[in-house]
């Protein structure tokens, strides 16, 4: 036991841990095969709170591993006798102790307690002896004894007295009886086999009832206590008339062997005297004497038949032999003894009783197996079988029970525990014993499983998708993530938070980082950011922290916030000018309005009518393709200048538009491209002289007709030259190709006219692929050898 406790302190000063671990191993194993146990010796009667060790001291721990290893003392028994002062290291008795009350009937008294101490656990035996003091002084049963004795009775007969009791044991017990002096008696005094003093009255000289009828005798019982205790009887000597036989008994010891279990009212044995006088001399009547008042409680004797019945419940754990001494007497008072001896027979009536001494109330979940979870203790008051006992855990857990000494049991932990499997365990120990008909005892221990953080949290979904419409509020919420961790307490408590991505700007998201829910921080324009992803970690409170993470998802709503925006004809320009013959037909084409629109969806998709025309009946237009048409054949009454405007609409909620104008000339031939378009129509005049007018539009047409020649040849001679330098012309970025109103890029509406003619190969507005400079392929449909012509810009200009 001490080598034990010096290993301890040794290994905790050492700096090597490979040699605390090796030494404390050690250790416990000395201490586990054969540990010292703690004797210490205390005289009874002492008072409250009186010192009996210091452990402290005895054990060689220092005083503050006491209160750090939680160090307390536990009595055998029900009843805590001692107290551990955890500061002091001092043991000390709880109440005042009599000796007589705790071990009743035994000659020597030893309390057993035990000291615990924890992380690790460990157990110390300890014993205290209780001292007798000469407390208690010897008492008889009767303060006055009766003897009738014949007259006749010879010198030497002898005469059993009854024995005075002394609680006290040893020499503080009884030792000796005195009688007080007269002429007839003596005392006589004996030890039987059990050790108990009895004492026997002398006859000296011979009785003379004539004489003296009535003697009064003092007899004394003294202890050997220093100083010594003593008590007094009175013994009163009648003398009786002749009486010639006295009672025989059959037998001078009856001996009965009874179990314990037995009932109330069973015959033990019956006595049996004869006498062979007649009349009342040969009555014989039964009497218990010399027999302790604990037997006198648990027999009855019958004063006229001499059975002996159980009056009482016998317990072999009280005890295990009761002697008793029956006087039979007849009328004549003469009187004789027998003994009887009952020997108690054990039967299994204790059930194992467990003492729970030390409880884990929580563990880890990622305590290894064979972690001390309880020690307690297990006792069977019967003796043989009947007190060996077995210990086993109901049911299948993850627990086991070690055997240690002295019926002690350690609760082990026999596997892995997992709390999000099982929270707390009720553990049911069955203590049962080895008697024939087994009884047993359980013991119920609850074991909660403290949480460790061993689990990551888990999002619900992988990918998380959200739509907000755009143009939103700041700070709106669209949606909230949610992750659950199946630890509990801290280790469950989830913070969220957005994954930052090096060289990536800052996200318009965020995430509260305590319930999930998802923000956007500030307005999202369709048309620069359709939809964009992140990534949000989740991670729990534990130490150190788990995480998981989850891709988020944002897509942005198209909302009709973009009007539609005109490509031709161009919106600054005031009006754009078409040519439209006298001749044209129904269904010529005469424009083609484009447009375009941000938005998307139905926000985007455009419609085309006809707004206002100078001549609405003459103009239609294409509902989605833009195309403006005639709507019947152009005649002579139709004014020569035509003003339309075209209304571009889109198709959302509330819907956005945009107008374009056109300006719309009606011409005989081809010298009327030189014609200007006005928005205001000069009034005509049929009274003009018309051949002038004519020879004068004739050398205009002419002249413009040279110069139009002249510039083509120009300007293809500086296209060749800047053919390596020049890129193709574009269109605007937001033009895209499309049947529903835009105008694809294949497509340019010019004014053409073929070489050497001036009106019979006029062509309006026909679609033509653009005219890229010389050197470049020409498209699929492109005719090079056309002229492009830039009359309706001069034609505006003008």
């Amino acid at each position: 036991g001490w080598l034990f406790w010096r290993g301890m302190v040794c290994g905790r000063r050492s700096r090597d841990s490979k040699r605390q671990v090796i030494l404390f191993i050690l250790c416990v194993c000395v201490c586990q095969s054969g540990a010292e146990t703690l004797r210490y010796s205390l005289p009874e009667e002492m008072e409250r709170d009186s010192f009996v060790a210091n452990i402290a001291k005895d054990l060689g721990v220092p005083l503050s591993q006491l209160a750090a290893r939680k160090a307390r003392v536990v009595s055998e028994g029900d009843e805590q006798l001692f107290r551990l002062n955890q500061n002091t290291g001092v043991l000390t008795v709880k109440e005042s102790l009599d000796r007589e009350e705790i071990c009743p009937q035994s000659d020597t008294c030893t309390l057993v307690f035990k000291i615990f101490f924890e992380n690790p656990l460990q157990l110390i035996r300890g014993e205290v002896e209780i001292r007798d003091v000469n407390d208690n002084s010897p008492v008889f049963p009767e303060k006055e004894m009766v003897l009738k004795i014949l007259e006749t009775a010879p010198p030497g007969s002898r005469f059993p007295l009854e024995s005075a009791q002394d609680k006290d044991v040893g020499i503080n017990g009884l030792q000796n009886y005195s009688l007080g002096p007269n002429p007839h008696f003596s005392l006589a005094v004996g030890t039987a086999k059990d050790g108990v003093k009895y004492v026997e009255l002398v006859l000296q000289r011979q009785l003379d009832r004539e004489e003296q009828g009535e003697l009064n005798l003092l007899l004394t019982a003294t202890d050997g206590g220093s100083p010594p205790r003593s008590g007094t009887a009175q013994v009163r000597i009648v003398v009786v008339d002749a009486n010639d036989n006295i009672p025989a008994f059959e037998r001078e010891v009856y001996e009965v062997r009874l179990a314990e279990n037995s009932p109330l009212e069973q015959l033990v044995v019956t006595v049996i005297a004869a006498d062979p006088d007649e009349g009342s001399y040969g009555e014989v009547r039964y009497a218990f004497t010399q027999t302790s008042e604990r037997s006198r409680q648990l027999f009855q004797l019958n004063p006229t038949t001499g059975e002996i019945r159980v009056a009482g419940n016998l317990d072999f754990e009280e005890a295990r032999t009761h002697k008793m001494v029956v006087k039979a007497t007849d009328g004549g008072e003469l009187s004789a003894h027998c003994k009887v001896q009952v020997e108690v027979l054990d039967v299994n009536d204790n059930p194992p009783e467990i003492a729970l001494t030390s409880l884990t109330a929580s563990i880890p979940e990622d305590a290894p197996p064979r972690t001390v979870v309880a020690l307690f203790s297990v006792r069977d008051r019967d003796s043989g079988d009947n007190g060996r006992t077995e210990c086993s855990i109901d049911g299948d857990l993850p627990f086991s029970l070690t055997p240690t000494f002295d019926n002690y049991y350690e609760l082990r932990t026999s596997a892995a525990l997992d709390r999000e499997r099982t929270e707390e365990y009720n553990i049911t120990i069955t203590a049962m014993d080895w008697g024939t008909k087994r009884l047993s005892s359980q013991e119920s221990i609850f074991v909660k499983i403290s949480d460790v953080n061993d689990n990551p949290p888990e999002f619900t979904q992988e990918i998380y998708t959200m739509s907000v419409t755009e143009n939103n509020s700041p700070m709106l919420r669209i949606g909230s993530m949610k992750a659950t961790d199946a630890d509990t307490g801290k280790n469950a408590r989830v913070s969220y938070a957005l994954v930052r991505q090096e060289g990536k700007e800052q996200p318009e998201v965020s995430v509260n980082a305590e319930n999930g829910d998802v923000y956007i921080l500030r307005p999202l324009d369709y048309e620069k950011v359709p939809a964009f992803e992140v990534t949000v970690r989740a991670a729990d409170g534990g130490s150190p922290p788990l995480s998981a993470t989850a891709l988020l998802r944002v897509v942005v709503r198209d909302q009709n916030d973009n009007a539609p925006v005109l490509l031709h004809p161009p919106p600054d320009s005031s009006a754009a000018g078409e040519l439209v013959p006298r001749w044209a037909p129904s269904g010529y084409l005469v424009a083609k309005v484009v447009a375009v629109d941000a938005d998307a969806g139905q926000n985007a998709w455009l419609s085309y009518e006809l707004a206002k025309a100078t001549e609405p009946a003459l103009f239609r237009v294409g509902l989605h393709s833009g195309e403006v048409r005639t709507a019947r054949a152009v005649s002579e009454r139709d004014a020569a200048r035509q003003r339309l405007i075209v209304l571009v609409r889109d198709r959302g909620q509330p819907p956005r538009s945009a107008t374009a104008t056109l300006a719309v000339a009606l011409v005989d031939g081809f010298s009327e491209a030189h014609l200007r378009v006005s928005e205001e129509a000069p009034v005509p005049d049929p009274d003009g002289p018309l051949t002038l007018y004519l020879i004068a539009s004739l050398v205009c047409v002419s002249a413009l007709f040279l110069a139009t020649a002249t510039a083509a040849v120009v300007v293809r001679v500086r296209r060749a030259r800047r053919s390596e330098t020049e890129t193709l012309p574009t269109f605007p970025p937001t033009a895209t190709a499309s049947n529903a109103g835009s105008l694809p890029r294949s497509y340019v509406y010019d004014v053409c006219f073929a070489a050497g003619t001036v009106n019979s190969e006029f062509r309006f507005l026909r679609p033509l692929f653009p005219c890229f400079p010389a050197g470049l392929p020409p498209g699929p449909g492109e005719q090079r050898s056309s002229v492009c012509s830039q009359d309706v810009a001069n034609l505006e200009g003008e």
